[in-house]
């Protein structure tokens, strides 16, 4: 079976004290090793290779203007920075990194934009994770332009960690929506798959939903699996985390055990729900009756720590 949940081995520190030294944060865009990772609607510049791809930071002299944010410092010391601004052409040249630096002959690469989605489990542990903060941090910022209590422009603080509201003073901190994904086991411990009414024949899924206010996640995993298909659960546990910036999710995955089996769908959003053996989705898999989430997702993960191993893929044809 694979490793573990996709984007959440991070490897760059983060350096939150140097957020609030203006001193070391100028000292530091000067440093031309300093690297600038610039994201426009959740794209950045990569470099694209066979089942490979890395990240194109340029220097600081090179970023363009906008609002610039911390990601952190890395064991060698080098700097890291993003920027939300739109994101230059590729200079198409594939033997050059966006920072200028020449990579080894032979090696096949196109320089190009691209989503967490398309590059997340392709890139190396610390350009996931520079990455995944760096979009987050670029979609918060895109929103958060003025004040929820009066409308006044906000400018960011702490390195692009927070905002403060030039009339009223209030502090302003990145927006994280919690959100639960579960897989539910029955009796003889088959899964719950379902389809969301939105997604093609074929493809499913474990549930999720948003954790409501006032609610505890436990409670919203409960809620959401009765809502979606009628099914009610106990012995709710916890299975791991997962950032998700797209836009601003925390997916919370849990373990859920059910205590009724009878299937009643929303008919809203989920389209259709069933219960399968390790034995019925292998061979829905192998004959390519059902299509699995990304490996990029903890919905994949989810399903494959309780399968055993990993999934297995369709027969050629």
């Amino acid at each position: 079976m694979s490793g573990g949940i996709a984007l959440t081995a991070h490897e760059v520190e983060r350096s939150t004290a140097l957020r609030s030294d203006p001193a070391w944060l100028t000292k530091a865009w000067d440093d031309p090793q300093t690297r600038v990772l610039i994201v426009e609607d959740g794209q950045v510049l990569a470099r694209l290779g066979a089942g490979t791809a890395e990240l194109a930071f340029v220097s600081p002299d090179r970023a363009p203007e906008g609002v610039r944010f911390l990601l952190g410092v890395d064991a060698d010391g080098v700097a890291h920075f993003g920027v939300g601004a739109p994101l230059p052409a590729s200079d198409g040249d594939p033997g050059t990194d966006g920072d200028g630096s020449r990579r080894g002959a032979g090696q096949e690469t196109a320089l190009r934009r691209a989503g967490l989605r398309e590059v997340g489990t392709l890139l190396t542990d610390r350009d996931a994770g520079l990455l995944t903060h760096a979009v987050a941090l670029a979609n918060w910022h895109a929103v958060a332009g003025f004040c929820s209590r009066c409308g006044a422009p906000t400018e960011p603080e702490t390195a692009g960690h927070s905002r403060r509201c030039t009339v009223d003073g209030s502090e302003h901190f990145p927006r994280c929506d919690p959100a639960v994904i579960m897989v539910v086991t029955d009796p003889q411990d088959r899964c719950l798959l379902a389809r969301n009414a939105q997604w093609p024949k074929g493809r499913v899924s474990v549930l999720a939903g948003f954790v409501e206010p006032g609610e505890s996640a436990e409670q919203a995993v409960a809620r959401e699996v009765h809502e979606e298909t009628g099914v009610a659960v106990s012995a709710v546990t916890y299975a791991g985390s997962q950032p998700w910036p797209m836009p601003h999710n925390l997916m919370l995955g849990f373990r859920a055990e059910a205590v009724s089996t009878d299937i009643t769908v929303d008919a809203e959003e989920i389209e259709e729900a069933a219960w399968y053996s390790r034995e019925d989705l292998r061979a829905a898999l192998v004959s390519g009756e059902l299509i699995m989430p990304p490996s990029l997702s903890i919905s994949r993960w989810l399903i494959e720590t309780w399968y055993g191993a990993d999934l297995p893929r369709k027969a050629a044809t």
